[in-house]
């Protein structure tokens, strides 16, 4: 820590002129909003993986063979891998489980190397991850969640070498029938399918890969991966964008390239989102995506070398079911790399974590951007970003964050070396782990903030379903300002939130039923190419301000 403290107030001067120079500018906005918590001083292990699961656990993880971790594993356990690169014998852990009520961790047993790998929560709940390194490039894994009583028991199971194509660095995306598509990875220009059936037993060309591979940067692994309202993928690697029909291996759409020609991608990586969807019942749905950050062409080799460029501070903007889609281009108050883009329930997205020089990979990133950013799509072009209070903590590479149920953001992870180095290194192995609280939050809007009645938590709801949420509140300001919404959490590791998606539900009157209780009447995705099947976070939100969530199964 007595290395730490110089560096975190150097980062933290060096952020100061900027922001006061952001809260004079009539475009960008520079609020001393939002708190941040921390949790834990050490989980044992650097968070470089993350998701939320549907007992309000979030399992993180991060790669076996960097030596040990610090966190034992229970009962004396040992990992005996003669394939590991650090530890043939290991007896600390991995992968812990987060438990957000209790506010402790659980030590979990990884057996195979998952570094830099990926991975969605399926239909029933469960995270199925896949690949990563070493002697675990092919590994399907499968942590489902079990509680017994008040305690969770499970644990990691590995399922073999449940993958064709050796996957490092690939994107997952849940689909509309309930499995799961694995796309791309360190050479790998193909996708394949889990589970696997008769006709999609084998891997499946994807050119558009091979055309975005940098040659020394690659800048296309980890792409960002959208299922569109038609059931098509929309697919961005490097600087360019294409919307594939993955059933029959066919382009159906190419995107014109993101202007400027930067690439987005890892190891440039920015970060992308699938905005809100809305409308729901109209015949034709709007999707857009915004993509943020990354670093100029060549700044990944530049940094390995010693000079570091400074990050991009642009946003696009694309409407991807339009006939004739094109860029928008915005300016980000802080330019940014290796940041993370969560959807919050009331729609704007956080942008959180990161760097603002250099690129990802061991020690090539400078600068830490401290301050997260809210972007509101509401808004009107110049008005959409929002500057909030910074953190004292520098969230580098393999940093995460996911969204909670009460509405905070997790934030973990962070360590740019090679192996856990707390001491002599410009940047410290980080086992921390915060919360973000957005102003939302505050003490002061309590009276404003729904509470859900009905239904209740885990309840399952039909496509096309219209279902009566009932919500009491001390004080409704406005009965048109009430909606509900639906959060898909993803799967967040490398600036790739993996199967994020929200959708505003169609809604009704909002009725009183009771003192100040109220109900409103909401009709659920119709289709899988909406919302695929699985648990979803469902959200009442008054003036921006969001209940906590509920847990609702779609199928």
């Amino acid at each position: 820590m007595a290395i730490r403290r110089p560096i975190i107030l150097c980062f933290m001067l060096w952020q100061l002129p900027l922001l006061m120079l952001l809260s004079c500018r009539g475009n960008l906005t520079y609020a001393a909003r939002g708190k941040w918590e921390l949790l834990m001083s050490s989980i044992g292990i650097s968070a470089m993986h993350m998701q939320l699961l549907n007992d309000d656990r979030v399992v993180m993880y991060d790669r076996t063979d960097f030596g040990a971790s610090n966190i034992s594993l229970p009962n004396g356990k040992c990992r005996n891998n003669n394939n590991d690169l650090a530890l043939k014998v290991d007896c600390t852990a991995h992968s812990v489980e987060y438990d957000v009520s209790t506010n402790s961790v659980r030590p979990l047993m990884v057996q195979t190397n998952v570094w830099c790998s990926s991975g969605s929560a399926m239909s029933d709940g469960s995270l199925v991850q896949t690949g990563g390194f070493n002697d675990g490039i092919n590994v399907v894994r499968v942590f489902k969640p079990c509680i017994t009583g008040k305690k969770s028991t499970c644990d990691w199971q590995e399922m073999g070498n449940g993958l064709i194509q050796s996957r490092w660095y690939a994107t997952n995306h849940m689909l509309p029938d309930g499995r799961q598509i694995i796309i791309g990875g360190r050479q790998a220009f193909n996708y394949e399918f889990h589970p696997k059936t008769a006709s999609t037993s084998n891997v499946f060309n994807l050119p558009f890969l091979q055309q975005t591979n940098d040659p020394g940067e690659e800048n296309n692994l980890y792409p960002f991966v959208f299922l569109n309202v038609d059931g098509n993928l929309f697919i961005f690697a490097n600087d360019r964008a294409i919307l594939f029909d993955y059933t029959t291996s066919t382009v159906v759409k190419t995107y014109p390239q993101i202007p400027g020609g930067d690439p987005r991608n890892y190891p440039s990586t920015g970060s992308a989102v699938l905005l809100p969807l809305k409308n729901l019942q109209e015949k034709t749905i709007q999707a857009e995506v915004l993509v943020c950050g990354g670093t100029p062409r060549g700044s990944y080799l530049k940094a390995v070398g010693g000079e570091f460029l400074g990050a991009l501070n642009t946003c696009g903007r694309i409407t991807i079911t339009d006939p004739n889609p094109q860029w928008t281009m915005e300016t980000m108050p802080l330019a940014r790399t290796m940041g993370d883009m969560v959807i919050l329930p009331n729609g704007n997205i956080l942008i959180i974590n990161g760097a603002a020089v250099g690129a990802a990979g061991w020690e090539i990133g400078r600068s830490p951007v401290l301050s997260p950013m809210i972007y509101q799509p509401d808004n009107l072009p110049d008005s959409r970003f929002e500057v909030q209070n910074p953190n004292a903590i520098p969230r580098m590479y393999h940093s995460t964050a996911a969204l909670l149920r009460d509405g905070r953001v997790l934030v973990g992870g962070s360590n740019p070396n090679e192996f856990y180095n707390f001491t002599r290194v410009l940047f410290p192995t980080e086992l921390s782990l915060e919360a973000f609280s957005p102003s939302y939050l505050d003490a002061g809007s309590a009276n404003l903030r729904p509470r859900i009645i009905s239904p209740v938590s885990r309840h399952k709801f039909k496509y096309g379903h219209r279902a009566n949420i009932r919500f009491s509140i001390s004080r409704l300001l406005n009965k048109n300002s009430i909606q509900a919404t639906m959060v898909a959490p993803g799967f967040n590791t490398h600036s790739n939130t993996m199967n994020q998606r929200m959708l505003v539900l169609p809604s009704g009157v909002v009725k009183q039923v009771g003192k100040s209780v109220y109900q409103v009447s909401c009709v659920f995705p119709n289709s899988g190419k909406l919302a695929p099947p699985g648990y979803y976070l469902l959200f009442v939100v008054h003036q921006d301000i969001p209940s906590e969530g509920i847990w609702v199964r779609i199928y």
